[in-house]
């Protein structure tokens, strides 16, 4: 398809990193004026959470919806994504789940909100981003990359019942999961304003996917299926920076370059820009804590709330489904521990 578009000297690669580039802008921007995040919606009492929850869940429906329909009318396949492979990463997915979701209630907030906050004048996020980069790349391919070896290989082979879809009914099941988040928004009491800016964050989702792994892809030339995500996005956009020269960006260097400009924009159209630091030591050592364990935690999970949550569970992928449940758990679980002190 990439040849039939006309895009003169871009190579696949190069017009991924603009596509990437587009789509984080406009998530930028979105998620900075609607908030949305997933710790936001969980650390917290029932009742103060649930607009927020509403808002993250909305987003959840149109990226699974979006997807499905992408997926029904032939533009792209999981069939061969990392996310249904025929071995469940059981141990890895939980592992890395409850230390993300512990991480970003200790770093006072998700990987993609503090990507946010950065274009706000946030250098908290911008401090907890560096260290979950560096980490992030350490368990990937450094000194860390043993403990992802170990946990990864503890797997359940489930052949093709990974994902939602192999379960009697087929699409029926993750379109009922779309559904019910639906609902859920619909009487979470959340903004009608921010529900339609939910709804349409989620619907990034399905055109990161189509963009990937339809418009650019050249049989001579291919580029990885993928959509939005932050945690090998970070660390690829870290590697990037202290050594351009000796590999290309690609999708996820775009789309992190795009979601801190994207929320630039926003907040200094609306006025929210505002210059932000560390407190002391105490609080240092807290969001340190956090960026350690979401660095590890998002690479053992296969991504973040949304490379795991909403582009993940889009793939309707148990493992994504698995790594998500253990986030928001760990998350409550944290949260709720540190409420008590």
């Amino acid at each position: 398809m990439f040849e039939e578009l006309g895009l003169g000297e871009l190579t696949p690669l190069t017009a991924s990193v603009l596509l990437g580039m587009v789509l984080g802008g406009a998530y930028g921007a979105l998620a900075q004026r609607s908030a949305l995040c997933l710790r936001r919606s969980l650390a917290g009492k029932w009742r103060d959470c649930l607009p927020a929850l509403g808002v993250w869940t909305m987003a959840l429906a149109c990226a699974i919806a979006g997807s499905r329909l992408a997926v029904a009318v032939d533009l792209i396949s999981f069939d061969a994504h990392r996310f249904l492979a025929p071995d469940l990463p059981v141990a890895s997915a939980l592992t890395g789940g409850a230390l993300f979701g512990a991480g970003m209630v200790l770093a006072g907030g998700c990987v993609s909100r503090l990507t946010v906050l950065i274009g706000t004048g946030n250098l908290r996020a911008l401090f907890v981003l560096l260290v979950f980069a560096v980490t992030a790349h350490a368990t990937m391919k450094g000194v860390l990359a043993p403990v992802r070896e170990t946990l990864g290989a503890a797997t359940v082979h489930g052949g093709d019942a990974t994902a939602l879809t192999v379960l009697p009914g087929g699409e029926v099941w993750p379109l009922a999961l779309a559904a019910a988040a639906a609902l859920f928004a619909l009487r979470s009491g959340a903004p009608v304003s921010r529900l339609a800016m939910g709804a349409a964050i989620g619907l990034l989702v399905p055109l990161g996917w189509a963009g990937t792994g339809f418009l650019l892809q050249d049989d001579f030339d291919p580029i990885p299926l993928q959509s939005l995500g932050f945690t090998g996005p970070m660390a690829d956009t870290l590697f990037w920076t202290v050594a351009a020269t000796a590999i290309p960006a690609g999708f996820g260097t775009g789309l992190a370059a795009g979601v801190v400009g994207g929320s630039l924009i926003a907040a200094l159209t609306c006025g929210d820009f505002r210059w932000l630091s560390l407190e002391g030591p105490r609080q240092t050592g807290r969001y340190l804590a956090g960026a350690v364990m979401m660095g590890v935690g998002g690479v053992l999970a296969g991504g973040c709330t949304v490379g795991a949550g909403l582009s993940g569970v889009s793939t309707a992928s148990l493992a994504a489904l698995l790594a998500l449940a253990a986030m928001a758990v760990s998350a409550k679980a944290v949260w709720a521990m540190l409420d008590d002190r």
